[in-house]
């Protein structure tokens, strides 16, 4: 199939390519073993992907080649359009949806995940080629997909349709509540008291931190008086940074629990759960303003694929 079609566009192409330039009302006569529709569309193209250019003459539209090579550069625009990154011409094994499968969706990159949400592409952008772009324009930021309008992502890419912008949104907003039920399921627990407790109890309590986030998130775990959990609390996205991270911020919801003591928590989106200088320096840091209120710091955790650390002890 692929080589029919190569043959298609050569027999549209290469007669043309031997002219550097040449008028529109020509081509039929230059082509003259193709349908005019296929060669107008061919052609059209071929002006999309900046190989031809157009220059209007004497109220006469003109093409000209815009590479010196017009057969080199013919060529290397049927490579593209009849290979290029189409998923159809991609081994089966390293398609998205394939490597889903066989490795889980937490291997795939942004632009993996919204071509499969894509599934098909549009003539002239595959469906990779689209994600690609969008996963470059929402770069750290893909919760903004989900306030961008359809028109907005069609600016970006002409492979998202009425149909891949649904499937997108509903994949964010299901996204969105799987994260926010598994925040609020209860970790059954009756209290923490060592450091096992505690590195398990942020295991399963903050599990999507460690397999989804792909920023750090600094968080707290307010304990009542027999070290039972009350809630948690997110405090910072971002670095984690010492200036950043202020007593004030941590201890507020510590102070509005009635908490007795507090769990420190974040993750590591590198899945290397080792504790940084600066996460032993917030840890000290924030140890030493608890003293001051009356409010103890218990440990403090690093949640990451690899396990859960204790920076406790680690010290």
């Amino acid at each position: 199939m692929s080589e029919k079609r190569r043959k298609r566009y050569q027999g549209v192409l290469y007669p043309l390519a031997q002219r550097s330039r040449f008028r529109r009302s020509e081509m039929a006569d230059l082509v003259d073993e193709e349908t005019a529709s296929f060669v107008t569309r061919t052609v059209n193209e071929v002006v999309r992907a900046g190989v031809l250019e157009t220059i209007r003459e004497d109220d006469e539209i003109l093409y000209a080649w815009t590479a010196n090579d017009p057969v080199g550069s013919v060529d290397q625009w049927i490579d593209r359009r009849i290979h290029g990154d189409q998923v159809k011409e991609t081994p089966e094994q390293e398609r998205p949806r394939e490597r889903l499968m066989r490795l889980g969706a937490a291997s795939l990159s942004d632009a993996d995940l919204l071509a499969i949400l894509i599934r098909v592409g549009v003539v002239g952008e595959s469906a990779v080629t689209g994600a690609q772009k969008l996963a470059n324009r929402f770069h750290d930021e893909l919760d903004r997909i989900r306030d961008a309008g359809l028109p907005e992502l069609r600016e970006v890419t002409p492979a998202v349709t009425k149909a891949s912008y649904c499937q997108i949104l509903a994949a964010l907003e299901l996204g969105k509540r799987a994260t926010e039920a598994l925040r609020e399921r209860p970790v059954v627990i009756h209290k923490i008291t060592s450091t096992l407790e505690a590195t398990q109890y942020c295991a399963e309590k903050f599990a999507y931190l460690a397999g989804d986030a792909v920023q750090e998130e600094f968080h707290i775990v307010t304990l009542d008086t027999k070290h039972k959990p009350i809630r948690s609390h997110r405090i910072t996205i971002g670095t984690l940074d010492a200036s950043l991270v202020h007593p004030r911020e941590v201890f507020r919801p510590a102070i509005r629990d009635a908490a007795s003591a507090v769990l420190l928590v974040h993750n590591h989106p590198s899945g290397d759960p080792t504790p940084s200088r600066e996460d032993h320096s917030v840890t000290q840091r924030l140890t030493e303003a608890g003293k001051l209120i009356g409010i103890s710091v218990l440990d403090h955790i690093v949640v990451a694929r690899e396990r859960c650390v204790s920076i406790r002890e680690c010290s």
